[in-house]
């Protein structure tokens, strides 16, 4: 049965945004044979996160549970991918965080998107904080939205979706054709909405039908062919975890 998409309305985000330092070290300690109970001592303990204190670590420890552990063969990649570059590194926690945060999800793929086609493409935290009182109405105090606001930028601009300051520009990250390739092959494992070459996490950073198809001719492990408005996919290899062992090194 596949894993889902996220889909209950959450505020992790508040306290811990895309985390892409915290990511890497994760996939580098983490052994999925311990419980998730048991990891705060040890990684408090060995400073998988520095100088963290043990209660921030549980915070973090409990945040990549829905990001990480709840797609395991993901995971298992993760871990073994030692030659992960940044540019990689930030679209993978991006899509990540999109996997496991609806609202996150929408913020990106909608809220950008949507500002993207403006006469003028910038966004500040004012209009992030209309969006979020707008599509979330009466869910949270005022104080709440704007922390929401504040995180969601934080976010994006880790994932490298926008500029630093207000009004913020926004931008699309390089991804490379291998980390491209991880995303087509972990949605084959996932069941979300949308489909394989039109979904929040391929718009959230540029990829629409046309750029995927073009991208897919160099793609390692994976082909499209577009035939009549048909599009067929051609998998070199049966699931993620193989994918992984032909592709990364």
């Amino acid at each position: 049965m596949l894993v889902g998409e996220g889909s209950a309305i959450h505020t992790r985000i508040l306290r811990l945004a895309l985390a892409v330092e915290e990511s890497r070290a994760y996939w580098e300690h983490v052994d999925v044979t311990v419980p998730p109970s048991e990891r705060a001592k040890i990684a408090f303990e060995q400073r998988w996160f520095g100088a963290k204190s043990l209660g921030r670590v549980r915070y973090v420890l409990a945040s990549f549970v829905p990001r990480y552990d709840v797609f395991p063969s993901a995971l298992r990649v993760l871990q073994s991918w030692s030659s992960m570059d940044l540019a990689s590194r930030q679209a993978v926690c991006h899509w990540h965080l999109q996997l496991s945060d609806p609202i996150y999800r929408r913020f990106t793929s909608e809220c950008l998107v949507q500002r993207r086609a403006a006469r003028e493409p910038k966004v500040d935290r004012n209009a992030v904080l209309r969006w979020v009182k707008s599509e979330y109405p009466n869910r949270w105090s005022e104080a709440t939205c704007v922390q929401f606001a504040s995180k969601l930028l934080s976010a994006a601009l880790e994932a490298g979706l926008v500029s630093r300051r207000d009004p913020r520009t926004l931008s699309f990250p390089p991804i490379p054709n291998l980390t491209l390739a991880y995303l087509l092959y972990l949605l084959r494992e996932v069941k979300f909405e949308g489909s394989l070459t039109s979904n929040p996490y391929l718009v959230s950073v540029g990829i629409d039908a046309d750029t995927l198809a073009q991208r897919a001719r160099t793609l390692p492990g994976v082909k499209l062919r577009r035939m009549m408005g048909l599009v067929e996919f051609d998998w070199a290899y049966p699931d993620l975890a193989a994918w992984a062992a032909g592709e990364i090194s």
